[in-house]
């Protein structure tokens, strides 16, 4: 019975707060003029239109009209931030960060400036592209993140733009393996040292180091570099040694008479020595 009265009384609750905002949603009609109504009411209506509404951009005339009715309030201020979100939402992702951006030279110091950091991060990082495209967009999107990472480290927005960050930086690995793939399978083994090389040197914590050493391994054996070949290949089984690509790099040496041995003196080997010092992951 305790139990019945509880769902009874959380109905109750629930049907008052239908009844309330449907009230609100009859009082401030969207093409009436807002004038009358305070701050607080116009901005509570656009966050109302935003969290319920299928098109956000719905929301920005309520924002907008707080900032404009009550210029220098912290209504005001706080509407800046959600005009840029709901931009956000609805995609205007130009117009999304120039408002954030605005946000953030007139209020570097508010506590929504993290937020505001983020949201410019963000009209960036949801516009990149596939793989198979340029990737200026993904560039950007690192650029921004990475400030918000710095700047703001002890927030939420912080902690989602490292694990988008991630996604980003592999992306662009992700680009040069394709490209490193597409000289391999015309012959060009040079080009694609040069993209799986990259990968190596450049984003070594991605996912696509095994494949760049194994194809490494695969141009230099094309081009008759065996210490080449050696060496990267000691440094995928070094790392590893459990990964598939690893067991087709050694068949490859072993086909070739070689052994995934660390020779002579190139940039893999230096590769090589921080990795067995434990510098290099």
């Amino acid at each position: 019975m305790l139990g019945a009265g509880r769902k009874l009384t959380t109905l109750a609750v629930a049907g008052v707060l239908v009844l309330a905002l449907a009230s609100c949603s009859d009082r401030v009609r969207t093409d009436e003029p807002l004038d009358n109504y305070t701050a607080q009411e116009i901005f509570e209506r656009g966050e109302y239109v935003l969290e319920t509404s299928a098109r956000p951009e719905g929301a920005l005339r309520y924002f907008r009209e707080v900032e404009r009715i009550y210029p220098y309030t912290d209504w005001a201020r706080r509407s800046i931030v959600m005009q840029a979100y709901a931009l956000h939402r609805s995609r205007q992702y130009d117009e999304a960060r120039a408002t954030a951006q605005r946000f953030l030279d007139q209020y570097p110091g508010d506590p929504d400036a993290a937020w505001a950091a983020y949201i410019v991060a963000l009209t960036y990082y949801d516009q990149i592209e596939d793989v198979g495209r340029d990737q200026g967009l993904t560039f950007q999107a690192l650029r921004y993140l990475r400030y918000v990472i710095e700047e703001y480290p002890n927030t939420e927005y912080a902690r989602s733009a490292v694990l988008k960050f991630d996604l980003a930086y592999d992306r662009l690995a992700a680009k040069e393996m394709e490209i490193g793939r597409y000289y391999l399978s015309r012959g060009n083994y040079s080009a694609a040292v040069n993209r799986f090389r990259a990968v190596v040197e450049q984003y070594q914590t991605t996912t696509h180091t095994p494949e760049a050493l194994h194809r490494l391994v695969e141009s230099y054996l094309a081009l008759g570099l065996r210490s080449e070949a050696q060496t990267a290949g000691a440094i995928l089984g070094h790392n590893f040694r459990s990964n598939p690509f690893y067991e087709d790099s050694y068949a490859l040496l072993n086909r070739a008479g070689l052994s995934a041995d660390a020779t002579g003196e190139n940039w893999l080997r230096e590769i090589y020595r921080r990795t067995v010092r434990g510098d290099w992951i």
